[in-house]
C-alpha cells in the first residue's frame, strides 16, 4: 500500500495536538478523511476491572478509535478520554500504538506476568484496514506464544488471513480462540450500518479461511436488531450462511445502547428508519439493554435458527494446544498451563 505520510508541524483542524507520546500525524490518500496519530505507548496489556463480567482478565488495543464507522459500536464512548467525540471522530481521529510490540514483549518477559489470557479485538478491531500498512499484529501474536500466552481474537477484517500460518503455529505452543463477528448478511443493510466494514461474503469467506486452515471459527452475530435484523429470515439467512462456511459456533446477542453509541446509533436511525425512532426510544427506555423479555424472546428465535442449521450438534468446544508441543510452554518456569477461554464469551464491541 502507497502511504504517503506527513508530519504536522502547524495548527491543522484534523490533528489531535497534544497527545501523550505523539510521535506525529499523518494522512494518507488511501484513507481520505482520517489522520492517524502515531504514538509511542507506556503499556500494552490492559488490565480488565474486577468488577467486570468478562471471562478474562486483560487485553491489548492496537489503535484507539476504529476505521469500521458501526453506528452501534459502543466502544465508542472511549474516545472521550481522549477529549474528542464519540461520533465522527472515533471514526475518523485513529491513534496508533507503534510501539506496542515492544512494549508487549518486555511486559510479558516481566517474572510477574502468570500468563493470563489476553483478548484482542475488545475496543478496535486489530484487524482493520490499517493494520495493512502498520503490521503490529505478527509480533503481537509471535510475542504472546513465545511467552506461553494464550489469546483471543475477535475481527471483521479479512487482513486476518495474512496472519493464518502464525495462528496456526501459535496454537500449537498455547491456547488460541478465533472468531469473525458478522450479524447479518444483507451487504445493503451492512453498508449503511457499518460502512467501513468488509461485506458479509468477504466476512464468510474468513470464516472459511479459518475453518480451512485447521482452526475453528466462532461468530459472534452482534449486535441483532430490533425489527432490522431480528426475523425469522434474516435469522435463518444468517445462520444458513454461517453453517455453510464452517462456523464451529454462533453467539447472538440485541444492540447494546450506552451513552456515547446512542446518541449516534439513534441519529443515523433518525435518518434511514425515522418511524422505529418510537420504538427503540421505548424498548431501551430502562437504560442501556434491551429488556429481559426481548432478550428472551431473541434467544428462542435465535435457538430455532441454530437447531435448523445443526449449530445444537456443534458444541462449542476450547482450543487445544497438540500433543506433540502441548508441553512446550506449560513447562517453562515451572507453570501449569492457563485454562482455556471460550472466545464465544468475549464481547463483540464493534
Amino acid at each position: 500500500m502507497r502511504w504517503e505520510a506527513r508530519q504536522l508541524n502547524g495548527p491543522d483542524d484534523s490533528a489531535l495536538l497534544p497527545l501523550a507520546g505523539l510521535v506525529r500525524s499523518v494522512h494518507t490518500p488511501e484513507f481520505a478523511g482520517v489522520t492517524f496519530h502515531e504514538v509511542l505507548c507506556r503499556s500494552a496489556l490492559n488490565r480488565v476491572p474486577a468488577a467486570s463480567s468478562m471471562p478474562f482478565a486483560w487485553t491489548i488495543n492496537t489503535t484507539r478509535g476504529c476505521l469500521h464507522r458501526c453506528t452501534y459500536c459502543f466502544a465508542r464512548r472511549t474516545h472521550e478520554y481522549l477529549d474528542l467525540d464519540s461520533g465522527q471522530d472515533f471514526d475518523t481521529q485513529i491513534v496508533v500504538k507503534t510501539n506496542v510490540v515492544e512494549v508487549l514483549r518486555k511486559e510479558l518477559a516481566r517474572p510477574s506476568w502468570q500468563r493470563e489470557h489476553v483478548a484482542l479485538g475488545t475496543n478496535s478491531d486489530p484487524y482493520m484496514r490499517a493494520e495493512g500498512r502498520y503490521r503490529l499484529m505478527p509480533g503481537i501474536i509471535e510475542a504472546l506464544a513465545e511467552s506461553g500466552t494464550p489469546f483471543s481474537v475477535l475481527t471483521k477484517g479479512p487482513l486476518l488471513k495474512r496472519d493464518l500460518p502464525l495462528l496456526v503455529q501459535a496454537a500449537r505452543d498455547v491456547d488460541v480462540s478465533v472468531a469473525v463477528s458478522l450479524a447479518l448478511v444483507d451487504p445493503d443493510l451492512q453498508q449503511r450500518l457499518e460502512p467501513g466494514t468488509p461485506a458479509p461474503r468477504a466476512r464468510l469467506d474468513l470464516v472459511r479461511a479459518i475453518s480451512d486452515a485447521g482452526l475453528e471459527c466462532s461468530v459472534l452475530a452482534m449486535p441483532i436488531l430490533p425489527w432490522l435484523t431480528d426475523s425469522e429470515e434474516q435469522l435463518d439467512a444468517l445462520f444458513g450462511a454461517l453453517a455453510e462456511a464452517g462456523a464451529s459456533d454462533v453467539t447472538t446477542g440485541p444492540l447494546h445502547l450506552r451513552p456515547g453509541a446512542r446518541e449516534w446509533f439513534l441519529a443515523w436511525l433518525a435518518r434511514e428508519y425515522p418511524a422505529l425512532v418510537p420504538r427503540y426510544r421505548r424498548l431501551y427506555a430502562g437504560g442501556s439493554y434491551a429488556p429481559a423479555e426481548y432478550r428472551t424472546w431473541l434467544g428462542e428465535r435465535a435457538g430455532r435458527a441454530r437447531r435448523r442449521h445443526g449449530f445444537d450438534h456443534r458444541p462449542p468446544r476450547r482450543w487445544a494446544r497438540s500433543p506433540a508441543r502441548s508441553s512446550g510452554s506449560a513447562g517453562r518456569e515451572g507453570h501449569e498451563p492457563p485454562p482455556a477461554v471460550d472466545v464465544t464469551a468475549q464481547l463483540a464491541l464493534f
